[in-house]
């Protein structure tokens, strides 16, 4: 069974926006890292661009990336960064 990779940038639309998802990233990337089935999960700021957000992610399989993203669906996170621009590109990966 392929595992899933999502990998690309969460591009804020100002130094305040980016600074308010600064604020909500550690709650956000803890309760991803502790979906079952996600074997990696990691978003840095970039330094020379701080409205740009690199994100890396990879789940054991589609059923655990679908968990996590209805898990993630209805929280403060999506709240917030409801219609912040995301570029990413969702793979699949054999082991």
């Amino acid at each position: 069974m392929p595992r899933i990779a999502l990998n690309g940038f969460l591009l804020c639309r100002s130094l305040e926006e980016a600074d308010r998802v600064s604020v909500l990233l550690p709650e956000h990337i803890r309760l991803s890292r502790a979906n079952p089935g996600c074997l990696r999960f990691e978003v840095f700021r970039s330094q020379s661009d701080p409205v740009r957000f690199a994100v890396s992610e990879l789940f054991r399989d589609r059923e655990a990336f679908e968990a996590h993203r209805a898990r993630a669906a209805d929280t403060i996170w999506a709240r917030a960064t409801k219609g912040i621009p995301r570029d990413y590109r969702i793979t699949e990966e054999e082991d």
